[in-house]
């Protein structure tokens, strides 16, 4: 088993632990659970049929109370609406703050499983079973939580950390092949940002099969990265905005054909390609880079092309996107695969960051060089 520590400038340790199989042996976790009296699991419908019983089990051998709330499955339930409905039963519950919540689920359900635990009663302690690629390699660790408001992505959350982290990556095997494909935007985004050892790893791969055999070290990999960035910068205001890579544009994808058309990992390979295509024309980011870039997201099955959208519309979103600093936005580029860097966008000319005629005329100055 590999075991990480995240020890965020609050002073409080996150415990991560990646191994396979890991989802059966919860009942030996005794030090972690058995102090509280009652936990709530929140999960969504596509992972209560293939886990809720098996940790519901587990957890139930600690003596307490175990509760389960399932909230339908995708993107469209992170919103303040569910949010409400999971407060009301946790009132149900009789919740107090001795008590725990899990999230057993993916991005969504750990987000707002963080968010109602950094907000019910002021707080309650909550944990993490990732299940989805992106969850596990991504959002389930770095305290971010939040919901999702119609008019853009993430806009109301709260930086609360997870005590504990378990991660097992053969529950990828029930995973839809269209979310294991999309998380790997996320794992490919590590290897562009932070380590060419790992971008030339993925390249290697050729069957879904040898990738899953070593995606315990994968998954390690990815969380060893992101740990270093948060310790060195939770709140975001500095090295951790690398993070972002192709995020900007995401998002607004994303949010553009309502969370129906693109997946978040689809949105993020559009965005890390086509914010190097941009890099490239400035001179930033040679073209061979940008080629392997291309090259690795079509071998995952992933998109690069931009879609059509209508520039009112994408300006509405893209304007109210939480990187901004002032009228500046912070946009993260690869220097060259295994290393990133920020440029700073003016707000006026944010909107050329989607049409891609205009970005050969942009001018993006650089802010700093943070190279992993």
């Amino acid at each position: 088993m590999k075991k990480l520590t995240c020890a965020v400038q609050s002073s409080h340790k996150t415990e991560i632990y990646i191994h396979n199989g890991l989802r059966e042996h919860l009942y030996e976790l005794k030090d972690k659970f058995e102090k509280y009296n009652s936990i709530v699991i929140i999960t969504d419908k596509n992972v209560a049929s293939h886990y809720l019983r098996l940790v519901v089990q587990q957890l139930k051998s600690f003596g307490g109370n175990v509760y389960s709330i399932v909230i339908p499955a995708g993107e469209s339930s992170k919103n303040l609406h569910q949010v409400e409905s999971i407060y009301y039963k946790l009132s149900e519950f009789n919740i107090t703050r001795s008590d725990a919540l899990v999230a057993l689920g993916g991005g969504v359900v750990g987000d707002i499983t963080g968010f109602c635990a950094a907000t019910y009663l002021r707080g309650v302690d909550y944990f993490q079973i990732p299940t989805s690629l992106i969850a596990m390699t991504d959002s389930s660790v770095g305290d971010k939580t939040g919901v999702d408001l119609d008019v853009g992505k993430n806009l109301v959350g709260a930086f609360y950390p997870a005590e504990a982290v378990f991660v097992d990556p053969d529950c990828l095997k029930t995973l839809e092949d269209r979310y294991y494909i999309d998380g790997m935007a996320e794992v490919i985004k590590y290897g562009c940002i932070a380590s060419s050892k790992l971008f030339v790893r993925l390249a290697g791969y050729h069957y879904q099969e040898d990738l899953q055999d070593d995606m315990e070290d994968i998954v390690a990999k990815c969380l060893q990265i992101k740990r270093n960035i948060v310790e060195e910068d939770e709140k975001e205001s500095g090295v951790r905005r690398i993070l972002n890579f192709g995020h900007t544009i995401g998002h607004v994808i994303e949010n553009y054909f309502g969370y129906q058309g693109y997946s978040h990992g689809e949105g993020v390979a559009v965005g890390m390609y086509n914010i190097t295509r941009m890099s490239v024309r400035e001179g930033i980011t040679p073209q061979e880079d940008l080629d392997n870039l291309g090259k690795m997201l079509v071998k995952y099955g992933l998109p690069i092309d931009m879609p059509e959208m209508d520039l009112a519309r994408v300006k509405d979103i893209v304007m109210r996107d939480k990187k901004f600093t002032g009228d500046v936005l912070n946009v993260c580029v690869m220097p060259k695969i295994g290393s990133a860097e920020m440029v700073r966008v003016q707000k006026d000319k944010a909107i050329d960051l989607f049409t891609p005629d205009a970005l050969e005329q942009a001018e993006l100055p650089e802010e700093q060089a943070d190279q992993q």
